[in-house]
């Protein structure tokens, strides 16, 4: 079968590491990729936001199956699209899509399906969300209700910051239309986990979980970014938690956007607090996560090609049962310097070279020099990804800090204490 996996991120590369270990794979394409993507197959200059692009170069090169990894094409209806043209997709449609691209959706679907999550309120007025705020005696989460990559949650411990993100929301508009209506949570406090799990509309697979470092600075100080960092399973983990999510948290949002009429098909990416009152729902996201997907793909045993066809087919059920390692991974995040902020980009990486069994370099924010050499430049704000295997926690993150310890580029950062601690203890929402 040939693949083509849609973005250009560590988690697309980390996809397409996994895809390319399959024996039903004969070709990889990525659009747009990245220079680790490249090395595994061949990288088409189309857009993940070019639909046109992407459905005409798929049925080109006669794909038989897409994996979309970012959310936006999803959004925006890529594996409708697709659908339509006759060619399998590995991702949920427009209408399902939205329990990412809509957070007040999202909530509505959770209460339909009885899973719990924070106290919440959702405002389109600036007036209705500043009164609410100033009524309030509890620190808040306002989230704006679109997509803005990851940047729409602020996390506010007083009234006057509840206010200052309600304003960058609706007034200042720093999330464009993403932001006119904002969703107030209460702020939940535990450890933190993100857990997924395939699924082609009615069946749910075994789930894998893994905890991911979100702000910039050590001791989970600063301003939130991307990710810098994951680790996986977590400290925490067990079979008993795995079910209860499987069955209290994903099966049910799953089984109510079926009897909506919108199957969803794909990676179901469910965020997670464990409170003293018992587990409660940050967030679902229509896909997986970046960068869980780089400690979670190393885990996967079973035939991914398989799963994701079978999930795009809606016959998940048929296919043999998605079977995970446990042993541990850690994911050590190196990104340009000034990140998330202004940085520059086009600085030569060295050390990618010197590989071995128990440690993966996944690129992300990196590209080939286009001068005909070998040289592999930045080109982002998240770089790559050193992952470390081994048969403990401490042991993969030893091996993932040696990996980061040997490359090099200007600029270059990563935070030094990531899975050094159970999570949790440095997570507060």
């Amino acid at each position: 079968m040939r693949i083509l996996v849609v973005g250009s991120g560590g988690r697309e590369h980390a996809l397409a590491w996994r895809l390319h270990r399959s024996d039903a794979v004969t070709s990889i394409f990525a659009a747009p990729g990245n220079s680790g993507t490249e090395r595994l197959g061949t990288n088409l200059p189309i857009a993940d936001t070019d639909l046109d692009g992407l459905v005409a170069a798929a049925v080109d090169r006669a794909i038989g199956l897409v994996v979309v990894g970012p959310e936006t094409p999803l959004a925006l209806g890529l594996s409708d699209r697709l659908a339509a043209a006759g060619i399998p997709a590995f991702g949920p449609g427009r209408a399902a899509a939205r329990l990412e691209s809509s957070k007040s959706f999202a909530r509505s679907v959770q209460d339909a399906a009885g899973v719990p999550g924070p106290n919440y309120r959702v405002f389109q007025t600036v007036a209705g969300a500043l009164n609410y705020v100033a009524h309030h005696n509890r620190p808040v989460v306002v989230k704006a209700d679109g997509l803005a990559a990851g940047k729409g949650v602020a996390m506010c411990a007083s009234r006057e910051d509840a206010k200052i993100a309600i304003r960058a929301c609706m007034e200042d508009k720093v999330f464009g239309p993403s932001g006119q209506t904002v969703v107030i949570e209460d702020w939940l406090h535990g450890p933190e986990v993100s857990v997924f799990g395939f699924t082609d509309g009615e069946n749910l697979s075994a789930v894998a979980a893994a905890t991911d470092y979100k702000r910039i600075g050590h001791g989970d100080t600063g301003p939130n970014t991307g990710g810098m960092g994951s680790y996986g399973p977590p400290h925490f983990w067990n079979d008993e938690l795995a079910a209860q999510v499987r069955r209290d948290f994903m099966l049910p949002v799953i089984r109510e956007l079926a009897d909506r009429g919108s199957p969803y098909r794909g990676a179901l990416y469910c965020g997670l607090m464990l409170t003293n009152a018992g587990p409660r729902v940050l967030e679902f996201n229509c896909r997986f996560g970046d960068p869980e997907t780089q400690v979670i793909m190393p885990q996967l045993l079973s035939d991914p090609v398989e799963i994701m066809s079978s999930c795009a087919n809606g016959s998940l059920d048929d296919a043999a049962p998605v079977r995970w390692s446990s042993r541990p991974a850690v994911g050590v995040v190196m990104v340009s310097g000034g990140y998330p902020g202004p940085y520059q980009t086009g600085h030569p990486i060295t050390g990618l070279e010197d590989n071995d069994d128990d440690t993966i370099i996944f690129h992300a924010g990196a590209q080939r020099a286009d001068d005909g050499s070998d040289r592999v430049l930045t080109a982002g704000g998240r770089v790559l990804a050193c992952v470390g295997r081994g048969d403990s926690v401490a042991e993969a993150r030893a091996r993932a800090y040696r990996r980061a310890a040997g490359i090099s580029f200007a600029g270059a950062y990563y935070r030094r204490d990531i899975a050094a601690t159970p999570a949790g203890q440095l997570a507060s929402a």
